[in-house]
């Protein structure tokens, strides 16, 4: 046998051994835990306060999550993050930072669950809450929790069995008043898309 064909050979057998390492199904019974970054871009933001408009920066920061199949391509996700802190400005400048800690509640759909495949992709609907906290403005306001559907898109690619790289979106609906004094002076609405990346874990 000439050097090119031990080679080929060697090549095959190794791409080979990578593809079953990586393959792997979905399938009823799996849990599997995530963690990444996420940016957090602020796709509506008709917020107000005093009757001026009121701008919410978009943040970046750490994500995690944890999941549960309980069918091949059904199952349930609860997710959340670090609290982003978003930058607050009006028409006269700079108006303080907010902290939101969102948690979500999603029923995904995994259409190749089942399916033996390194790629596994998901859809999921779902419950948003956001609690606003740290209120850091010039005048004391308060910002209520927010309750609002949420809508994600993800996809799984396995590097191992276990291990697979994470890459997702979301939309969530945060609409929620502003209060000074015991009375509402403004609203939150900000709508935020997340875009995150990082990494699954599968038991």
């Amino acid at each position: 046998m000439n050097h090119f064909k031990i080679v080929s050979a060697a090549v095959m057998t190794t791409g080979l051994a990578l593809a079953s390492q990586a393959a792997l199904a979905y399938t009823a019974g799996d849990v599997f835990v995530r963690g990444g970054v996420a940016k957090t871009d602020i796709s509506s933001d008709d917020s107000t306060v005093l009757g001026g408009d009121l701008d919410v920066e978009s943040e970046n920061g750490y994500t995690y999550g944890l999941g549960y199949l309980f069918h091949d391509k059904f199952g349930v996700e609860l997710n959340s993050g670090e609290g982003f802190e978003h930058d607050l400005s009006t028409a006269t400048g700079d108006a303080g930072s907010v902290e939101r800690l969102p948690v979500n509640a999603l029923f995904n759909y995994y259409p190749m669950g089942g399916v033996d495949s390194r790629i596994q992709p998901y859809v999921g609907v779902g419950v948003n809450y956001t609690n606003f906290y740290s209120e850091d403005t010039a005048v004391d306001v308060s910002v209520d929790d927010s309750y609002g559907a949420i809508g994600q898109v993800g996809l799984d690619l396995a590097v191992t069995e276990n291990v697979l790289l994470n890459g997702n979106i979301s939309y969530a609906n945060v609409d929620a008043d502003i209060n000074s004094g015991g009375s509402k002076v403004g609203s939150v609405d900000i709508d935020p898309v997340t875009i995150g990346g990082g990494v699954t874990y599968r038991f």
